[in-house]
């Protein structure tokens, strides 16, 4: 079934229909001013932080889905007919109401047609603005004369702090101090404290919102949820809105909300439009100011048209033309805007994670970064040297680094129990992948301070890391389990030992030598690195290799995990996938073991972490086994590691199932089969319900996913090709045979690349000849050209 398509052109998805099987998002704004809203105007706005600044209620797994949200209701004064302008909440037969909803890149704009009367409403965030904007046009698409009364409605949370405000009622419910001054709702808590606006962690301070309308005359509010909504009632009937009259009413405690109420008279044919503005600050001054601001609103036309420019100009650092439109709909917006959002938010915003891990996970956020390197290299820099500092001077990292709380050299250091032992050695990924993509050597000579104490170069925070790795390693002489080694329910314990740090452990150290050997007059580093990489293939050689793939892990007395040994979880994806990129495995073991992940992990929906699920195992040595099979870490499709299945195919030359896999998780291919996926086909997921469980293909957790950035990675560099390096882009396409040719645009230090590559003899992969500017080179890299200059490439595969 099919809820919508992909607006290539506009860069935009279209939903014509908005019953969607789940609420279908988007999102708003940057990392200081954020929000999500869905098809249906549902969703939630805040301020830094979604744990301290979330200043808007959603109630997180709820029924219905997605309230409450920024709705606009009418109700005709002549019929007494009320609806909303999306579908919900009051959610009119689809019969009569027809909506559509165009999510695009930092924007929705949602239509209605019912009764004659059309709206149109564009949701966004200007730039750098602390404030969101409701544009919306309102016609009369009828013979006769509509008088029509409008209110909006927000439920304001009555403290920042989500966790007190849905459950410390006894205190939260007490602290509201509801006004309207000159026509704009002022939203405010605590007013007899400070404001402490360096300090967001501390919740018991006077904060201030606003909600404010341009183009209309304001003739009544209310700021009582319950005089609003009325009793034993809901958001699909209010009151106020039934009767077509607010009450005025002030809340003064309790449950507080932003109703303007306003009303339009349209002749036949007319249009009418105003603006809803809402944000943070006071009524009486930044409310104000911005209701002020944009009394003329051809100036929110402008600001929109600067936010769409601004995103889209991000996008178009590479873009594609190939023989499948949904990989071209995917890399060319959705599959770099997931990932940017990604970047920005982390795990903390979406309608799943709501809000309890506040910050940034330092695993998660230093992978994010590869998806995003190309169109944001400047906000890249500054993350990836945040979270460097987030590492401490024994070489381990901080579990979560709070952008807006972090102290550099004065945070204190995690307890080895706190530790993880994957966290640090993912800046060998993203570490390169920066330097690569700007030309920046000197990044690695840089000096930062360590989270806790000292300082040093990056080259020497890389160092450390992987002296962390080697110093806490086990009795095979792997590095330890610690809490955790990416896979949070593998029970290995601080002295049980995981292969896939290992191979982790190996990719760094073979990193660190190409570094080193980049740099020049590092040879004591080169020759310790070399030293280490030769005793951790010797390990790897004597205790990793199962027969016919790679074990996973050791617990401390012994116990082998992914193993044929064992009755379940008898294989794992990952060490398959690292043995091969990490180089560690010789071309027979590369081979043998990604046959055995296709022969054993493979579906139809992509490719299961583990298999056999685990069900009689103790789930005190593997903690997977407190989901049902084919859920999350229990053999289900973890999307996030799909990407390196990909890489690891598109290394051995095996285009066909490289792509296989690749379209096998790739939103847009589901979006004729959306009651299968059920979420949004646009973005990808934590995970998908493999063969093992009766809902086999339905996925979980969009949006904020290591899937999306690792996604675009292998697509963007392994399947196109296109891979930046320290002297040049290398171009090492590996495609399906049918493919006979495609075209890819890239941005490079401030050159453009046009690059059309031919596959005459049906090849996955093999680059021929390649001509820069209409003079061959030699070799597969693209030199890197003068900043301004645009570049004809022609490839032929061979």
């Amino acid at each position: 079934m099919q809820y919508g398509y992909f607006d290539d052109k506009n860069k935009e998805y279209v939903i014509e229909r908005p019953d969607t099987p789940t609420s279908w998002s988007n999102y708003l704004g940057s990392t200081r001013y954020g929000a999500i809203i869905t098809n249906n105007a549902g969703g939630y706005s805040f301020f830094k932080s979604v744990a301290q600044g979330r200043f808007t209620r959603l109630r997180f797994n709820a029924v219905p889905m997605d309230q409450a949200g920024r709705y606009i209701y009418i109700h005709d004064a002549d019929t007494k007919d009320y609806w909303s302008a999306s579908w919900q909440p009051v959610a009119k037969p689809l019969d009569e109401y027809k909506s559509e909803c165009r999510h695009g890149s930092a924007y929705t704009k949602i239509s209605s047609d019912y009764s004659d009367i059309a709206t149109n409403t564009n949701f966004f965030v200007p730039l750098d603005s602390d404030y969101e904007c409701w544009r919306t046009t309102v016609k009369n698409n009828g013979a006769t004369k509509r008088t029509l009364k409008m209110f909006t409605y927000v439920e304001y949370g009555c403290n920042w702090n989500a966790n007190d405000d849905l459950n410390n009622l006894q205190y939260s419910q007490y602290i509201t101090d509801m006004s309207v001054v000159d026509g704009i709702i002022s939203h405010a808590s605590n007013t007899n404290l400070p404001e402490m606006p360096d300090n967001l962690e501390e919740k018991d301070q006077a904060r201030y919102t606003f909600l404010g309308a341009v183009g209309v005359e304001v003739t009544g509010y209310d700021t009582s949820r319950e005089a609003f909504i009325g009793p034993y009632r809901s958001y699909a009937n209010p009151i106020a809105v039934e009767k077509g009259e607010c009450s005025n009413s002030l809340a003064k405690a309790g449950n507080p909300c932003g109703t303007l109420q306003f009303e339009i008279t349209l002749e036949p044919g007319e249009e009418k439009e105003f603006a809803i503005f809402m944000g943070i600050g006071r009524a009486e001054k930044e409310g104000k100011q911005v209701v002020e601001k944009f009394a003329n609103l051809d100036l929110i036309d402008s600001e929109f048209e600067k936010l769409k420019n601004y995103w889209h100009s991000k996008m178009s650092q590479m873009s594609v033309q190939t023989p499948d439109g949904d990989v071209d709909s995917m890399l060319n917006m959705w599959s770099q805007f997931n990932s940017l959002m990604t970047f920005f938010w982390s795990r903390a915003a979406s309608l799943v994670y709501s809000g309890a891990r506040d910050g940034l996970g330092y695993r998660d956020t230093v992978q994010d970064m590869l998806g995003v390197m190309h169109a944001i290299p400047e906000l890249v820099q500054e993350r990836l040297e945040l979270m460097i500092t987030g590492q401490v001077a024994s070489g381990g990292a901080m579990p979560v680094v709070k952008p807006f709380a972090h102290k550099p050299g004065f945070e204190p250091e995690p307890s080895p129990e706190e530790f993880r032992s994957d966290d640090a050695l993912w800046l060998f990924n993203a570490v390169p992948a920066y330097v690569k993509e700007t030309g920046d050597l000197d990044f690695y000579k840089k000096v930062l301070p360590y989270a806790d104490k000292g300082q040093d170069t990056i080259l020497a925070h890389l160092r450390r890391a992987l002296e962390f790795s080697i110093k806490y390693s086990g009795a095979h002489g792997f590095p330890c389990g610690m809490l955790a080694d990416w896979n949070d329910c593998l029970e290995l314990g601080q002295q049980g030992e995981t292969v896939f740090v290992a191979f982790q452990l190996r990719y760094g150290l073979k990193t660190y030598i190409e570094i080193c050997q980049l740099l020049e007059t590092y040879e004591d580093e080169i020759t310790w690195a070399v030293a280490e990489l030769a005793k951790l293939d010797k390990n790897l050689h004597e205790h990793a290799w199962d027969g016919e793939w790679f074990l996973r892990a050791y617990r401390d007395d012994g116990l082998k995990f992914g193993s044929k040994e064992n009755d379940e979880g008898s294989i794992f994806l990952n060490t398959q996938t690292w043995a091969v990129f990490s180089d560690h495995a010789s071309q027979e073991e590369k081979v043998s073991a990604m046959d055995a992940v296709h022969r054993e992990l493979a579906t139809d929906y992509g490719i299961m972490l583990c298999a056999p699920p685990f069900v009689n195992t103790d789930y005190k040595v593997v903690r997977a086994a407190l989901f049902n099979p084919g859920l999350k870490e229990n053999a289900a499709i973890f999307t996030h590691t799909q990407g390196w299945t990909i890489m690891a195919e598109a290394i051995l030359g095996r285009g066909e199932r490289a792509f296989d896999y690749y379209k096998s998780t790739l939103p847009a291919a589901y979006n004729d089969r959306a009651e299968v996926r059920q979420i949004e086909p646009y973005v990808y997921c934590q995970s998908t319900i493999s063969k093992f469980h009766p809902q086999e293909g339905a996925s979980r957790l969009p949006w904020l996913t290591g899937a999306a950035t690792w996604a675009y990675y292998a697509a963007s560099q392994y399947i196109i090709g296109i891979q930046p390096d320290y002297n040049g882009l290398s171009i090492d396409p590996c495609v399906p045979a049918k493919w006979d040719k495609f075209q890819v645009e890239r941005q490079f230090r401030g050159a453009t690349y046009q690059i059309s590559v031919s596959n005459p003899n049906g090849v996955n992969k093999g680059v021929a000849s390649i001509k820069l500017n209409g003079e061959a080179i030699e070799g597969q890299c693209l030199p890197v050209c003068a900043s301004g200059s645009n570049n004809k490439v022609e490839v032929i595969m061979s």
